[in-house]
């Protein structure tokens, strides 16, 4: 197994395709299935499914193609430090749950580096797809809750797929609509009182479990239920339908705007935000640059403003 055969590896995976991964290579296309094949027999498994629509990875192959990339970072940092001398582009890439002030952190991280040359990835995204892509080394981060429902299975998921979770803060529940909403300006709002308003959450895909929910209280059996696939069109539901979610009381005005508000839920019920990674690697210094970011709303208020 060499550098060369790794580079040719991402590129295939990159480009889903032999032809177009040739071209970008400045190689043959028979030389770069040949080189593919070999690394194949090599590793003794299959990279891609190879079909006339194009080409995907196997399961095994996606799972290679994360450590290939891992490997390649480094040789490049290695090659730019001692061997080039060149300054190497800074990567960074997180998977988070829709939580505003998870992206907030990212925005505060990417002012850091200024003018630096950067590469830098945020996802939000499905709670399946968060442990895959840190499983995978898409991301470097995943940052999650957990509380006592759906913590023993998803510890059990992160143990099997070689990651571990590190808690960052504990919080209470909120109720999460806009500032028209009839109950807005309550002091505090029981389940009982929700009971006419459609619960919004955010759609899991073909994972539609009450584990990977993003909202926590996902069993509890609420008369009207809309899920939704993005930030925008949840909130639009909020104002036009009086929808609510049920969140970390934890919101950025400057990203969603001033129209909305967390109002505290009379609930007991508590659930904790932390991020997994994979136990085979070192946070990078921009890893922990994240989480320090993150770690400055470990004190936030919960009374619907940015802390």
């Amino acid at each position: 197994m060499t550098l060369i055969q790794l580079k040719y590896a991402i590129t295939v995976a990159g480009e889903h395709s032999l032809n177009e991964a040739a071209k970008k290579l400045f190689i043959s296309q028979p030389s770069l299935s040949a080189a593919i094949h070999s690394l194949e027999n090599e590793i003794g498994f299959e990279l891609f499914n190879r079909s006339k629509s194009g080409i995907t990875l196997t399961t095994a192959g996606a799972e290679f193609i994360g450590y290939a990339r891992s490997v390649m970072e480094q040789y490049e940092i290695l090659d730019a430090k001692y061997i080039s001398q060149i300054n190497v582009k800074k990567r960074f890439s997180v998977s988070m749950q829709h939580y505003t002030f998870a992206v907030n952190a990212f925005v505060e991280l990417v002012k850091q580096y200024g003018m630096d040359e950067y590469e830098f990835e945020v996802h939000e995204t499905k709670t399946h797809e968060i442990i895959d892509n840190v499983k995978n080394r898409k991301s470097e981060l995943g940052i999650l809750y957990l509380n006592d429902y759906n913590r023993a299975v998803l510890m059990k998921i992160f143990s099997e797929s070689g990651l571990y979770f590190t808690p960052l803060f504990e919080c209470g529940i909120y109720v999460y609509i806009w500032k028209g909403h009839p109950l807005a300006d309550h002091e505090e709002i029981a389940l009982e009182e929700l009971e006419e308003y459609p619960c919004l959450g955010f759609s899991q895909g073909e994972q539609n479990s009450f584990y990977f929910a993003e909202e926590v209280m996902s069993t509890y059996q609420y008369k009207r239920f809309i899920r939704a696939s993005d930030r925008a069109t949840l909130l639009n539901l909020m104002v036009g339908l009086n929808g609510f979610t049920l969140c970390s009381g934890i919101i950025c005005e400057n990203l969603n705007g001033s129209d909305y508000r967390a109002v505290k839920l009379k609930s007991n019920e508590k659930m904790t935000i932390g991020y997994i990674a994979r136990k085979d690697s070192v946070l990078s210094l921009i890893g922990e640059k994240y989480l320090q970011e993150i770690a400055k709303y470990q004190e936030a208020n919960h009374n619907g403003e940015e802390n």
